[in-house]
């Protein structure tokens, strides 16, 4: 079972600061780059990382409608906060539908699969216990 940053390695853009003490992001900019990019999207799929410090990331993911990410995990405890569109997030034997502007939180290591019901875009907030991502 891969886990969250496994699934979107290897998108190919110019590095951008995602760790310095103050950042700041317009989302619906952010969401109309993700759609526009030069570089075809793999599998339905493109995903921004907008903050990276060593015990905390935030993920923008854009997602196709129809597009499945198959079971994975992250080594953190996440939210999933569905910016637009609508998802559908299978985790523990449970299914949990999020509309636009609804949040999921799971703990970590919990593994879950995510669909997209239609075109979305959602923010994946990661934490890792003890302050170091490993």
């Amino acid at each position: 079972m891969k886990d969250l940053e496994a699934i979107f390695a290897g998108a190919q853009r110019s590095p951008e600061p995602t760790g310095s003490p103050f950042l700041s992001f317009e989302l619906q900019a952010e969401i109309h780059g993700l759609r526009t990019e030069d570089h075809p999207w793999q599998a339905g799929r493109n995903a921004k990382i907008l903050v990276k410090y060593p015990d905390f990331r935030i993920l923008l993911i854009g997602l196709r409608a129809g597009t499945h990410l198959a079971e994975h995990r992250a080594a953190g405890s996440i939210s999933v906060q569905t910016i637009t569109g609508h998802v559908l997030i299978r985790a523990a034997g449970r299914a949990f539908d999020l509309p636009e502007g609804q949040l999921l939180a799971l703990e970590r290591d919990v593994p879950h699969d995510v669909e997209a019901l239609a075109e979305s875009a959602i923010l994946v907030t990661i934490a890792w216990p003890g302050g170091e991502h490993r």
